[in-house]
């Protein structure tokens, strides 16, 4: 039986400190009041986290604002100097690394390529290692001054542990990973998934920004939903909750990597999509076999330039996706579902137009009228943000527990 751990005092000290910086790094320069009155918190709770903040050495004092005939009310805000964070997006064709100021702003990037046949954990290791190594050099940052490494990894995750519990993709079971990373990184290192990373990035600072029910759909070489209700992540009791891109799309369909057949991620992940293409016209030039990258790029262009191939593969796959995401907004009716990682990024707003109507003939009215269905808009790479909130998160939640904790 699986036991659930109940939120102590300290949880909910950390997730305090957590939502307390979340909210000064949204709003820049801010007072104590400002904080108690959008946080909901009393006015000395957040003054004490702030002064562990400060304490840590994430927050300096920027001065005073008038408070309209009382006593002036100080100003605070991150400190740029105050330590790096490392958000790693780990995908099956890539390794990309970022290394973010204290206020999440990105100081460096470094991405390396995953070939199809490094799929063995000693492989994927030595990339992580060398792209978090040459992004922390790039940044020119001492490795003392980094406060942590969030690494994001495809599959089911123990976040706990460090173990990659299962990704079908490399046919991984049980990997040690955080183990492994830590024999070659001195660096507090924090392990989870894409689909939890990117519906956080989203939350901070994209579309999910002010909303309670948030559902990130991540459509790369995998498929999955990063699913937030009320606000908050939700991880589900094992931390496995949002593997839609295994839910079953057609009864005894094309087989997935995963062991069951039909699945949602064998018709519009990319080599689903790379499947379209190839039923639909086995000798186009836009398909590459061994590529998908460029095959999604080749379909892309080719929609651009009016391509009727490009534009019936792109029409496919949208029938296949609106149809997962009406069923999606049956079930968790959020107020916005965000279409994000690097296939939806190419496809666009082609992809988006035709999910759209698609979703319109299969979702319940209600539900629907309440969702916005977007594109991700959020520059740069939103896993490694996400990434680096875990990295952060890890950070506060050591605040007091050691002395060495004070940044220098």
């Amino acid at each position: 039986m699986i036991q659930i751990a109940k939120r102590t005092s300290r949880d909910i000290r950390v997730a305090n400190r957590f939502e307390v910086l979340r909210h000064i790094i949204a709003e820049s320069t801010v007072s104590r009041q400002e904080i108690a009155g959008e946080t909901g918190l009393s006015l000395a709770t957040v003054s004490n986290l702030v002064g562990e903040l400060l304490e840590a050495g994430l927050l300096v004092e920027v001065g005073f604002e008038d408070s309209g005939g009382g006593r002036p009310r100080g100003l605070i805000s991150v400190d740029p100097a105050g330590g790096v964070l490392v958000g790693a997006d780990v995908a099956e064709t890539y390794v990309h690394v970022e290394v973010f100021d204290a206020a999440l702003s990105v100081v460096a990037t470094v991405e390396e390529e995953l070939h199809p046949e490094e799929n063995r954990p000693d492989q994927v290791v030595a990339h992580i290692v060398s792209g978090v190594r040459a992004a922390v050099e790039r940044a020119g940052v001492a490795p003392e001054r980094v406060l942590g490494v969030g690494v994001s990894v495809p599959g089911q995750v123990d976040r706990g542990g460090g173990v990659s519990v299962f990704a079908p993709n490399w046919d991984w079971h049980d990997v040690p990973l955080r183990s492994l990373l830590t024999e070659r990184l001195d660096l507090p290192l924090y392990l989870d998934n894409p689909l939890r990373a990117a519906v956080v990035a989203e939350l901070w600072f994209g579309a999910g920004r002010g909303r309670d029910d948030v559902v990130v759909l991540n459509l790369g070489t995998g498929v999955g939903a990063g699913l937030a209700f009320r606000g908050s992540l939700y991880r589900g009791a094992t931390n496995s909750a949002g593997e839609w891109g295994h839910t079953t799309l057609v009864i005894d369909g094309r087989p997935c990597h995963c062991g069951s057949r039909g699945c949602v991620e064998t018709y519009v992940g990319a080599p689903g999509i790379m499947r379209n293409l190839s039923e639909l016209d086995p000798s186009s030039p836009m398909l590459h076999p061994d590529d998908q990258t460029a095959t999604i790029e080749a379909l892309a262009r080719g929609h651009e330039a009016g391509d009727p191939v490009a534009a019936k593969v792109i029409g496919e796959t949208a029938r296949y996706l609106g149809v997962a995401v009406a069923d999606m907004i049956n079930v968790a009716n959020p107020e916005v579902i965000v279409l994000s990682s690097w296939v939806a990024a190419r496809l666009g707003e082609p992809l988006l137009a035709e999910v759209r109507e698609v979703v319109t003939r299969h979702a319940l009215r209600r539900p629907l009228a309440a969702t916005e269905i977007t594109l991700c808009r959020l520059a740069g790479n939103p896993v490694s943000l996400g990434a680096a909130t875990f990295a952060l998160e890890g950070f506060l939640a050591a605040i007091g527990g050691s002395a060495h904790l004070r940044i220098r």
